[in-house]
């Protein structure tokens, strides 16, 4: 009995002696905007001196320990020449990035029992360190705030990266130290470490002035109708029209962001390094990539898997120009993100998943030289020249344009006259109170006819029976699909929004189903 006493005894001494070794320190590795939990572990025992770094890290993570190594002889200290292991946990997820250094160097130096590792509980830390002990600013730290704060718990970060951390709010402690021997002093109560005061500034109006377009009546009103709904738009019209000028005008009329669409933007922005200094993004992303713009850089991809071109646009546009001169591989691959706005990267080990709703605008022109329907400078090989510039386009990705708006070349007696249009404030005050009616009617905030989901959307909308009469007879005659009908519905809705009325009728029906009519020949046929 005595000696079994005595080999529990000494078993409970090896396992409180093993903790006191062991240093843990809380961090996280990203999947998308979502974070998971890694717990980096730091042991240090006699042996051979080595430093190893154990947990599927990759090659940034790798090149922790000589950053670390150096950094920590920055505060004229060396590591002992013992054996460091890192473990970081869990040893079956990938470990991507340069936000562990921090963690690791916090780790070793608490195992070093140079800090103490009540200091590091209830934190996630991240960050990078410089050579010189300077701690470097990351991606992603407004992911890892929210979700610190999801967990009531603290933030350890870089000082260039606090404004973006402390939009997160919560309870938890935020600590931004600048340096590692900042961090120390902090802790062991020699310096305070400030927290960095909030300055929330109003939005500014971006985008072209909607007063610069001259004549293109109908294009005018289109874009309105996409602004006020966020429909996609589709501008064809040979060149030099102003189909690039109008679509620049669209921020100009879009409503302020709300502070839940500010986070979600900032989110993305802070995962793709993007994110401006001193806070969260004020305006709504507006994308125009060329048309030599890969797969991945449109919907994200890459080694670690950043966001593309289409979730960079969330809860703002993307305008293609050109649309037909973009790989066919690009194109298509944009059909399942507009449909479930979102974007999912698929890889082996992981799914990463991205937001994606964006309002998409694209200018084409009728053919390879653009001047397939003028009259003036008619088109050589027409209408051949035509179908197979329009053959690049598919069906499936012509029917998920809401509307078709023709640019013919602008008479010059329109551009010199001294006619001033209807500037983007006139314009944007009518959208704002569509949005408001499309708020108001659905009950739910950021709600739009355009992303509404389809019972939600036929449940709450009212319409007159010549209306919905006209629908049913036109969309057999011109063989719209059952998405071109549903989409020319949500159309006519924010027609009747614009104009300030409670139901759907027969005038909106017939303009929704103006745009349809208004395609060239070519894409009618391609997207009956």
């Amino acid at each position: 009995m005595l000696r079994l006493f005595i080999i529990c005894f000494a078993s409970d001494v090896k396992a409180i002696n093993l903790r006191h070794m062991v240093a843990h320190v809380k961090t996280v590795a990203f999947c998308g905007v979502e974070i998971t939990d890694v717990e980096v572990q730091v042991h240090i025992a006699s042996g051979l001196p080595s430093f190893t770094i154990v947990g599927l890290p990759d090659k940034a993570v790798a090149e922790s320990r000589e950053r670390v190594r150096v950094a920590i002889q920055a505060l004229g200290l060396s590591l002992p020449a013992k054996r460091i292991t890192v473990n970081l946990a869990p040893a079956d997820l990938a470990k991507e990035g340069s936000h562990f250094d921090l963690p690791i160097a916090l780790g070793v130096l608490a195992a070093m029992e140079l800090i103490p590792q009540d200091a590091l509980d209830g934190h996630l830390v991240l960050g990078e360190l410089a050579l010189d002990g300077r701690i470097m600013s990351v991606q992603g730290v407004l992911s890892v705030a929210l979700g610190a704060s999801a967990r009531g718990m603290g933030v350890i970060c870089p000082a260039a990266n606090a404004a973006e951390a402390s939009w997160a709010g919560g309870e938890g402690a935020l600590i931004a130290p600048d340096s590692l021997m900042a961090w120390i002093n902090h802790v062991k109560g020699v310096q305070l470490i400030a927290t960095p005061n909030l300055s929330h500034k109003p939005q500014q109006i971006q985008g072209t002035d909607m007063a610069q377009v001259k004549g293109h009546v109908g294009a005018r009103r289109a874009l309105e109708i996409a602004a006020a709904g966020g429909h996609n738009l589709l501008m064809i019209g040979p060149p030099g029209t102003g189909k690039s000028l109008l679509a620049s005008c669209l921020p100009s009329i879009l409503p302020e962001l709300t502070p839940k669409e500010m986070l979600e933007i900032s989110m993305i922005a802070s995962i793709a390094g993007t994110l401006p200094a001193g806070g969260l993004v004020q305006q709504r992303p507006y994308r125009s990539p060329h048309h030599s713009a890969s797969l991945p850089a449109m919907v994200g991809g890459g080694k670690r898997a950043l966001p593309g071109e289409l979730s960079l646009a969330h809860k703002g546009v993307i305008f293609l120009d050109e649309l037909p001169e973009f790989p066919r591989a690009v194109l298509e691959s944009l059909r399942q993100p507009l449909e479930t706005r979102e974007v999912t990267i698929a890889r082996v080990q992981a799914h990463y998943t991205y937001p994606a709703d964006v309002q998409l605008i694209a200018a084409m022109n009728p053919c390879r030289c653009g001047y397939l329907s003028d009259p003036k400078r008619a088109c050589s090989k027409a209408p051949r020249c035509g179908e197979d510039y329009l053959s690049k386009l598919s069906g499936p990705l012509l029917d998920r344009f809401d509307l078709y708006v023709d640019m013919p070349m602008i008479a010059m007696e329109e551009i010199y006259s001294d006619h001033v249009p209807e500037s983007s404030a006139a314009v944007r005050m009518r959208v704002q109170q569509a949005r408001s009616r499309q708020t108001q009617r659905y009950a739910m905030d950021e709600a739009t006819n355009a992303n509404i989901d389809e019972a939600h959307f036929h449940r709450t909308r009212q319409w007159h029976d010549d209306a919905k009469a006209l629908l049913q007879k036109t969309a057999v005659q011109m063989g719209l699909s059952m998405r071109g009908m549903n989409r020319v519905s949500r159309v006519a809705a924010t027609i009747s929004d614009v104009d300030g009325a409670d139901a759907i009728s027969r005038h909106a029906v017939a303009e929704a189903l103006s745009y349809r009519r208004m395609m060239p020949q070519e894409l009618r046929h391609a997207t009956a």
